[in-house]
């Protein structure tokens, strides 16, 4: 009962003083309408409110228990409560100090408690801006922002509002930056330096002005008892660092490497948060990797670790530099770390106490800066393992990593990434057919058969009859045909191509697995499956197409086609079946008339005929050319998909010493006999 009395007579404590703080306004509106000022009592409570919000939000920004961002969201309603009070009574030169106050403080929990910085133009700054001319007895409408500010810095000279107006246009200056607008807040500064100095003129056009603009830039000084969520200082530093940043990635993006180094050093000597100071290292070792520094990269994305060992893209960058440095034990370990990593999911790093409203990460969001920080998923990470060892020869690993990402996928929608750009996942099908190339390797057939099975059954209904396409790439000038309805039907066609591409690596792929098993006749039947599933595919170009010129899918096509030819020939080749095999490995020539294995086992065949002559003929011809040397250039190129990496290698011609001997002496021979 004590308990409910006491909040009752503190109700009604509060109740009073509303009563009485409408009263006094309600007197201070009836004094300005007959142009006066509002009564200091007034003025007073106004004051008295602002530094109650001001002070609970500093005892919520230093406190431990992490409900300052909770408390931010209340007071951003408060304030702007208040500032609406104020802005109920025409504008008045003894009020403007603490109107623009309460705006400045109202606007940093807008921002503070955004996402990300509000982008565009600050209606809040531009309305107090007005209201500071019409209490000076001027006006600034249908100018715009720019304008504004120069109207107000350069017409109002009331002493009392220049710390204010200063502190606005920090706020403004912080609007543009998260809009990337570095020419208007340069601008904004000029006009802010000269206002302070006006005998002081920067000249303009000079290497980073921003920069030097903001480190030269000092407000008036601020009275002792002001009511400020965050002082002017703090966010001029902040404003450095977010200006450095920025101007750091966008020297990037264009390629000025050696200004980006010194930008992005001087935002990691300013005032931010431990995460984003992590960022910038992260930013400083792709610039470093950028200009052939690989070992310096290496220290900046260890430095970034250190500061915040959440910090993720540090990880995939240092994995990415361990690959092009051939580390691969380290590039794995780099990859291993991320996915554990990634699989803990913690909880985002807070920023360091004390938590500050206008924040560095806030004001720079560019499309570079999202792109180099770009968050991996955990399945993406996991292909990427899988990816690395059987590219590098790890096949039990990969194994492993391949069952681990399928398991994944299994688990539902949530699990998968969305395929952009900026995903390394390629798309599912080569997954599987990757996975299926991995356990061929690895000595699991039946597993491998299993999962060509899948690819194949999936694929039944998605390829029409006959497909029919270019195929060669649309020139530039015709670029416009694949826009509209055009581009719709090109892309459904290549679409086909792509599933054509998979269902025929499948069966390639099994074939490939029977002949390991010895099981020549089944290999056969899959060899020719795979060659009949490629006869759907109905080229319209005329005549022989450059390579270069070709669409990726048809070259795939084509290989795949090569090596389902030189597989089916080399069985039939052990069945001593010497015409079919020999039919193959003519086709398999047409189809690429510069390959080395499907040559020497052309000799091979014709020499078994007995027609030894033309087998000599073709032996010296591909012996004599650099044929065997491109192959293995395009291989370590790799241009085809790595699925295919394993036919590949089945299907190069084993060293045959004993028929180089055979021929070697018949030539022997035949220039013997012809010098006679």
């Amino acid at each position: 009962m004590a308990t409910r009395a006491k909040k009752a007579a503190a109700n009604e404590r509060t109740a009073g003083r509303r009563e009485e703080s409408g009263a006094r306004a309600a007197a201070a509106m009836k004094r300005l309408r007959c142009g006066e000022a509002p009564e200091p009592g007034c003025l007073q409570a106004w004051a008295a409110e602002c530094e109650a919000l001001a002070g609970r939000w500093r005892a919520a920004r230093d406190s431990a228990d992490g409900g300052a961002a909770v408390v931010a969201r209340q007071l951003r309603g408060a304030f702007g409560e208040l500032l609406l009070r104020m802005r109920g009574l025409p504008p008045a030169l003894p009020t403007m100090p603490l109107e623009l106050t309460v705006l400045y403080n109202s606007l940093l929990f807008v921002m503070g408690t955004s996402d990300c910085a509000i982008k565009g133009e600050a209606e809040g700054i531009c309305q107090g801006l007005l209201r500071v001319l019409e209490a000076c007895g001027t006006s600034g409408q249908d100018l715009s922002t720019q304008e504004l500010w120069q109207k107000v810095l350069r017409e109002v000279t009331v002493e009392e509002l220049q710390a204010p107006l200063h502190r606005l246009g920090a706020l403004q200056a912080a609007w543009w930056l998260a809009a990337s607008c570095l020419q208007s807040t340069t601008d904004l500064f000029r006009l802010l330096s000269s206002a302070e100095d006006p005998g002081k003129a920067p000249c303009s056009g000079e290497k980073n002005e921003l920069l030097t603009l903001l480190k030269a830039w000092r407000a008036p000084a601020e009275e002792a008892s002001i009511s400020l969520v965050q002082s002017t200082e703090d966010l001029k530093e902040t404003l450095c660092t977010a200006a450095a940043f920025l101007q750091g990635l966008q020297e990037l993006e264009a390629g000025n490497l050696p200004t980006t180094l010194c930008l992005l050093q001087e935002a990691a000597g300013g005032f931010c948060s431990k995460r984003v100071l992590a960022q910038i290292y992260v930013c400083l070792g792709c610039c470093a990797q950028r200009m052939g520094k690989p070992q310096t990269a290496l220290q900046h994305l260890k430095r970034a670790l250190q500061v915040d060992f959440q910090c993720h893209p540090a990880l995939s960058h240092t994995a990415a530099v361990y690959q092009e440095l051939g580390e691969t034990d380290a590039e794995l370990q780099a990859l291993s770390l991320l996915y554990e990593a990634l699989e803990k999911n913690p909880s985002s790093a807070t920023s360091s106490s004390p938590y500050f409203l206008i924040r560095a990460d806030l004001l720079v969001n560019t499309p570079i800066l999202a792109s180099l920080l770009r968050h991996h998923h955990p399945s993406e990470v996991k292909y990427l393992l899988a990816q690395r060892c059987l590219r590098d020869g790890r096949v039990a690993d990969a194994v492993e990593h391949y069952l681990d990402f399928l398991a994944l996928l299994q688990e539902g929608l949530q699990q998968q990434v969305p395929l952009d750009g900026g995903s390394p996942l390629p798309r599912i099908p080569e997954v599987f057919l990757e996975a299926a190339s991995a356990l061929e390797q690895d000595g699991r057939h039946q597993d491998s058969l299993t999962v060509c099975d899948e690819v194949i059954s999936r694929t039944t209904n998605l390829i029409p009859q006959i497909i029919q396409v270019e195929e060669k790439l649309e020139r530039p000038e015709c670029a416009s045909l694949e826009t509209g309805l055009a581009g719709g039907l090109l892309s459904q066609k290549r679409e086909s191509l792509c599933c054509l591409m998979w269902r025929a690596a499948a069966y390639l792929h099994q074939g490939w697995v029977w002949t390991k098993l010895g099981k020549g006749k089944e290999a056969i039947m899959q060899f020719s499956r795979c060659l009949n599933e490629l006869l759907r595919f109905q080229p319209c170009g005329r005549g022989v197409e450059p390579a270069e010129s070709l669409l990726p899918e048809v070259k795939v096509l084509q290989k795949i086609r090569l090596l389902s030819l030189i597989g089916r020939g080399m069985q039939f080749l052990e069945q001593e079946r010497h015409k079919e095999a020999l039919l193959d490995f003519q086709h398999g020539l047409q189809v690429s008339p510069d390959d080395p294995a499907a040559a020497f086992y052309l000799v091979q065949v014709l020499w078994k005929l007995n027609r030894k002559q033309e087998a000599a003929d073709y032996w010296q011809k591909y012996l004599e050319s650099p044929a065997g040397e491109d192959g293995q250039q395009e291989r370590q190129g790799r241009p085809f998909p790595l699925y295919l990496d394993s036919c590949l290698k089945q299907a190069t011609f084993p060293q045959n010493e004993s028929l180089a001997r055979c021929i070697q002496d018949y030539l022997r021979t035949t220039r013997q006999d012809s010098s006679r």
